[in-house]
């Protein structure tokens, strides 16, 4: 057969080979496709979902700090009608002495409540993450103070820490004899401390188990192949891999820490003295009690200027310790 490239017959298009792709320059992109053009309607279709969450964030959260903003500005009793006073609240905040001993308990409880927090609620989470039996009936069981009314919680331990309570009772018995918890000033912080923890520390052991649940096993079983002690492995494998945990732990409990009100109203009243008067605390005594809104208001916003700058505080720190890498 002689071949049609000889002959210059026409080569039908069933018979060609397909002709190749055009070359492209090296380093120039493949062309992105158009974007599907929005149609009509899809933003009031969004706003129908949002409406309900913006509105309710709008009328609960947006309003009340405005509204506590203005009342600052003005001595606003409970009954009666407002004066205006400009900064003359901000100014005998700080010129107040009360205001000073409250900010340094609430500095204090934080702290050392938070710290205690998170040791114990580690140190409990790490127990029940060696594999003991029935490891769900005691996260149950530490996790049930979290979710039992304070205000009963706070009865239970008033009666527990009282002069003539079951502590002092089993102290008598090994011929000790108990402090007053609660009418001492070098007890009453701590006795609110220590009720506190128990009260919340189960909130953090479910979390941080469950950032020990997400190890993997065989990072840790390499380690010990490699000699490792239970320190080494805490210190190098645990504590960065479930350092996002932490983080999140720390700075929730931190900021529910400044808040502290039901415990000291309940245990001591804020006594004796002022060794256990709190923030939330002064401020409900200024606003409801001695008929200072205004002035309790102006405290409300210095609470949170100070919530805000130790979370900021947290979050620009965590940079250099929280590994959110797997």
């Amino acid at each position: 057969m002689t071949s049609p490239l000889i002959t210059g017959a026409v080569v039908s298009e069933e018979t060609a080979a397909p002709a190749a792709p055009p070359t492209r320059p090296f380093g120039v992109p493949h062309p992105t496709p158009p974007r599907g053009r929005k149609r009509r309607g899809d933003g009031w279709v969004a706003l129908a979902y949002l409406w309900p969450g913006l509105a309710g964030f709008a009328f609960f959260i947006v309003l009340p700090l405005i509204g506590s903003l203005v009342i600052s500005l003005f001595e606003w009793p409970l009954f009666g009608s407002p004066t205006f006073l400009g900064l003359a609240n901000y100014q005998k905040l700080f010129s107040d002495p009360t205001f000073y001993t409250v900010l340094f308990n609430t500095v204090i409880f934080a702290f050392v409540y938070t710290a205690l927090n998170l040791a114990l609620a580690l140190a409990v989470s790490l127990w029940l993450n060696t594999r003991i039996k029935f490891a769900g009936f005691w996260r149950v069981i530490f996790f049930l103070p979290a979710i039992t009314p304070m205000v009963a919680n706070a009865l239970v331990w008033r009666l527990l820490l009282s002069d003539d309570g079951l502590v002092n009772s089993a102290l008598a018995g090994i011929g000790i004899h108990g402090p007053s918890w609660l009418s001492d000033s070098r007890f009453a912080l701590a006795s609110v401390i220590a009720m506190s923890v128990w009260q919340s520390f189960g909130y953090n052991v479910i979390v941080l188990s469950a950032g020990l649940g997400g190890i993997p096993k065989e990072i840790l079983e390499a380690s010990r192949m490699d000699g490792t002690n239970a320190w080494q492995r805490l210190r190098s494998i645990i504590l960065p891999m479930i350092s996002p945990s932490l983080f999140f732990t720390m700075t929730m409990t931190m900021i529910g820490a400044f808040q502290v009100f039901v415990q000291p109203q309940i245990l001591t009243q804020g006594g004796p003295g002022e060794a256990t008067n709190t923030f939330v605390l002064y401020l409900y005594r200024n606003g409801f009690v001695f008929d200072r809104l205004g002035y309790a208001s102006a405290l409300a916003w210095m609470l949170f200027i100070v919530v805000m700058l130790i979370t900021a505080l947290q979050f620009a720190g965590q940079k250099r310790w929280v590994n959110y890498d797997k």
